[in-house]
């Protein structure tokens, strides 16, 4: 098998560990929308495996992953056209992440930031389950044969890994069995950052509220937020240059760009000079616009979570059929005895 007999395929998931935020749905969600095309396929789903590498409230776990899926749907995620469901329910993901375990180096897990990031400085304290996360990540992607994986910048260091990964585990076996899955990175809004500090990427977990944009927001509190975002005593300058060494207005310029589909030179062109005055409030309704729509579908999907959770076990059947013969042939690969 050569990489051109891969099946064109897209994977990515999104973590159910706190509320969705406008940086979910522009440095994710949009672009898993805009994917989706009968050329491809497209496998979605909420990584409710991953949460758990900290701890989580199982009731609030629970609720996290249905709102996951209900802002998936109302942001377009199709589920005729594409594969939407949860982690968990697709128990393949742990049974190849095992395999990944044994065939990934700790060299390599030692070199992931994002441990060291989320670890601090109480890593002997963390868990297990949060220092080999990279490996159940590769394994979420090749679980499918994905061949491209929309990531934000952030997350481009473990699909290096899952390419690593799969090329060991070839090479190891003498086999061409799982692709070299490229990271898909593009947009102005692929990383959205903080209203209140544009140094600091937007958190569902920040300190205050007004730094960020919930997806379930109402249009006021969403107009409210973005009037109030911080900027400086400049206004916007003639060119997208101007932007260099602010931070707060490159965030606010990407933004506009990333909901309205244009580029920064685009926005920066329409807008040449303005003052935040004019900027902010066409920004707030241009949000409002787009958003509130999604955030008023969002609460009435959200108000019938029976047929959320039925809508994600058919995904994960439908999952389970790709992922099923690619792990037995995985495991007949590295010789483990199946009856």
């Amino acid at each position: 098998m050569t990489d051109n007999a891969f099946t064109p395929r897209v994977f990515s998931g999104i973590k159910p560990s706190g509320g969705l935020t406008l940086g979910n749905y522009l440095g994710a969600i949009k672009r898993w929308v805009d994917m989706q095309s009968p050329d491809m396929d497209n496998i979605y789903c909420a990584v409710d495996l991953h949460a758990i590498t900290v701890w989580q409230d199982p009731p609030a776990l629970k609720a996290g992953t249905r709102e996951i899926a209900a802002g998936l749907l109302a942001s377009g995620i199709d589920p005729e056209n594409s594969i939407l469901f949860n982690q968990s329910q697709v128990p393949e993901h742990a049974q190849l992440a095992w395999i990944f375990n044994c065939v990934a180096r700790v060299g390599w897990m030692n070199r992931m930031t994002q441990f060291k990031d989320k670890a601090g400085k109480n890593a002997e304290k963390a868990s297990l389950g949060l220092y080999a996360y990279p490996s159940l990540m590769a394994a979420d992607i090749l679980m499918y044969h994905a061949t491209h994986v929309p990531v934000g910048e952030d997350q481009k260091q473990h699909v290096e890994l899952t390419r690593d990964i799969a090329a060991k585990f070839n090479s190891d076996f003498g086999v061409d069995f799982f692709p070299q899955t490229e990271a898909v990175i593009e947009g102005p809004g692929t990383r959205v950052m903080n209203l209140r500090d544009g140094t600091k990427k937007m958190s569902k977990s920040g300190d205050s509220d007004m730094e960020r944009i919930n997806m379930l927001d109402d249009a006021d509190t969403i107009a409210k937020k973005f009037k109030k975002a911080k900027t400086d005593p400049d206004g916007l300058p003639e060119t997208v240059e101007g932007l260099a060494g602010r931070p707060e207005a490159k965030n606010l310029v990407d933004i506009y760009a990333s909901l309205s589909d244009m580029t920064p030179e685009a926005v920066i062109a329409q807008y040449p000079g303005a003052s935040w005055g004019t900027f902010k409030p066409a920004l707030a309704d241009l949000a409002v616009t787009k958003l509130a729509p999604i955030s008023d579908e969002m609460k009435r999907l959200m108000d019938d979570p029976a047929e959320i959770d039925r809508k994600l076990a058919r995904g994960a059947q439908k999952a389970r059929e790709i992922a099923t013969p690619i792990l037995e042939k995985t495991y007949d690969i590295v010789g483990l005895l199946r009856a």
